[in-house]
């Protein structure tokens, strides 16, 4: 079952005109399966324009065959997480920490893809304390502007004009047909439309997408960092997908000295999705025991 943010708290503070954003916590979106035991939970993290959902099935598949517990989270401005002006994975990285506080968690798995893994990277670099181990998934630290057409999905996405009164069939037609435009692959446009809800008679994007516009370029980097994180990590990669190349290794080695770098092949850049089963059997070798 997902649990929501308390009410009251659905929407971060907006900071004056001209301000920097201080770093707040905003209460994560988040359901649970499994029972905790002796191994710490697995927390699953989200990619851009996901939310918990992507990882449900996979998070049962892994209690089912491997026992403990595990996580799925929605990210600040994504499912039903809170909207908030600010979106770095300085910030991303907090949310997680004051979650793990709230629940008593005081280590965990961590299990990111594409922004959720750079969320998981950052967090255990900035807490090694905090991340038992670390599955960073088709990502790496390093900036993935050149290889991202995320800029071009938000331009999208915003332009997309949906009248009232349609019934959600019709209205995930009108706009799968307004995004084809630019988003050529069906598959995308699909995961694009699971953010269209209907709200008070209208149909609305759930992922805040000016916070996401305005921070594109954080979101595309990865922060600097100088001291590694000690524990095991692994890079878990499709072989069909460009976002872990043999470009990345000397700065993955940097960072992550105990890392692994695996590709399951034929995957893509949603690896979970289009290889499964090889998905979860990988996770489950590299976990310690429950």
């Amino acid at each position: 079952m997902l649990r929501r943010p308390p009410r009251g708290l659905t929407r971060g503070p907006r900071p004056p005109p001209g301000a920097r954003s201080a770093v707040t916590a905003v209460p994560l979106a988040h359901a649970e399966v499994g029972v905790r035991g002796t191994r710490p939970p697995l927390v699953l993290l989200h990619g851009l324009f996901g939310n918990h959902g992507n990882f449900q099935t996979v998070a049962k598949a892994l209690v089912q065959r491997g026992g403990g517990q595990v996580l799925t989270v929605d990210a600040r401005n994504h499912g039903s997480s809170p909207h908030s002006p600010l979106m770095t994975f300085e910030a991303m990285s907090l949310d997680v920490q004051h979650l793990l506080a709230h629940l008593g968690i005081p280590k965990c798995i961590l299990v990111g893809h594409s922004m959720g893994g750079k969320t998981a990277m950052v967090l255990a670099l900035q807490r090694p304390d905090l991340v038992e181990r670390l599955i960073s998934v088709d990502i790496s630290p390093t900036p993935t502007t050149l290889i991202s057409e995320f800029s071009a999905y938000v331009a999208a996405m915003k332009s997309v004009i949906i009248p009232a009164g349609l019934s959600r069939s019709a209205a995930r037609q009108l706009a799968d047909t307004q995004l084809s435009s630019v988003v050529q692959h069906p598959q995308v446009r699909q995961f694009l439309l699971t953010n269209l809800v209907e709200l008070e008679g209208r149909y609305v994007w759930r992922v805040n997408l000016d916070a996401i516009s305005h921070h594109m370029e954080d979101i595309m980097s990865f922060p600097v960092f100088h001291k590694p994180y000690p524990g095991p990590a692994l890079f878990l990669g499709g072989s069909n997908s460009p976002y872990i190349s043999s470009a990345d290794y000397p700065e993955i080695q940097r960072l992550f000295p105990k890392a692994d770098v695996r590709f399951i092949e034929g995957a893509g850049h949603i690896v979970h999705q289009d290889k499964f089963e090889e998905f979860v059997t990988a996770v489950l070798s590299f976990l310690p025991p429950p």
